[in-house]
């Protein structure tokens, strides 16, 4: 039985070097690619692949967000792939609760990605033990944590609510995940929105509350 396969990286060279390392496996087909969340999301309910291997961050979105969209249009839904250049808890726990089946580091082995998809198109989840039980006690305790308008923040903006509430401007910010200020200044605005308030300070009390009651 084939594994169809769908790649999204905004970077063509990353996304070629995969196509080719898993190409050359006798099971596996990659039906289709992408550099963007939109492109992807336009993409994949027509190829409908048994597997999705999405960039975390991508220059219109990132790749939890995709996996979440995914999995509720496609039918059925592919397993969700995660590939991301660094570790980072909070868009682990965001591809948790999104969804997807696996979460791998772009430095991981040819032979260990190949295996990857493998487990992930039977059904199997590559995610780690301790980092969903992480999630899970975080899901359990509750409280400030279970707020229904905090879920609705994509990871990146996840981040720079943090950064707000750290006291870091825009600037110090984009600085900081190497955004420009004007794109940190549109998050902010998004932010703010998404949970209801209207100045800057208060989505800062807002997070530092949240922090505390953990």
């Amino acid at each position: 039985m084939t594994i169809s396969v769908f790649l999204l990286d905004d970077h063509e060279i990353v996304r070629r070097g995969l196509a080719q390392l898993l190409g050359m496996e006798d099971d596996i087909e990659i039906v289709g690619e992408a550099g963007t969340a939109a492109q992807a999301l336009a993409r994949v309910p027509a190829l409908r692949p048994d597997v999705a291997l999405l960039d975390v961050r991508l220059p219109d979105g990132d790749g939890v967000s995709v996996c979440r969209d995914l999995r509720s249009a496609v039918v059925p839904p592919p397993a969700c792939l995660m590939l991301t250049s660094y570790s980072d808890d909070e868009a682990l726990f965001g591809a948790i609760m999104a969804g997807a089946a696996g979460y791998l580091l772009k430095q991981v082995a040819g032979v260990d990605l190949v295996g990857a998809v493998r487990t992930v198109a039977d059904g199997g989840s590559l995610l780690d033990p301790r980092a969903t039980a992480a999630v899970l006690q975080r899901l359990r305790t509750g409280g400030s944590d279970a707020d229904p308008r905090y879920d609705t923040l994509s990871p990146q903006e996840q981040r720079i609510l943090g950064l707000v509430a750290d006291g870091l401007t825009n600037r110090q910010i984009g600085a900081t995940l190497h955004l420009a200020e004007k794109t940190v200044k549109n998050y902010v605005s998004s932010i703010l929105h998404k949970l209801g308030f209207s100045r800057r300070t208060e989505a800062a009390v807002y997070a530092v509350e949240r922090r505390h009651g953990h």
